[in-house]
């Protein structure tokens, strides 16, 4: 199992010392990172938070998935690999 975590519907004022807060409550946070645009640098409305062990990664997923931060409901999955994606 992967030891990281997709996070979708987070607030857009959330930092990624904010996502860390949170999700240290249930194991030790390797990296937490809200995605951001290239262009404006605000946030897209998701982001990774990568657990010590693929353990706390499933406990972190199961507690927080559908749950409100900062008055929205956010979604916690595993995350699946990245595809690689041709040039043209």
């Amino acid at each position: 199992m992967n030891k990281k975590l997709f996070v979708g519907g987070l607030p857009y004022k959330v930092t990624d010392e904010r996502l860390e807060e949170v999700f240290s409550v249930h194991g030790s946070v390797d990296s937490a990172r809200v995605v951001t645009d290239k262009y404006t640098g605000e946030s897209r409305g998701f982001g990774f938070v990568e657990m010590s062990t693929p353990t706390e990664a499933q406990a972190a997923a199961e507690a927080l998935n559908e749950t409100e931060l900062d008055g929205r409901r956010i979604t916690v999955e595993v995350a699946r690999p990245r595809e690689e994606r041709s040039r043209w």
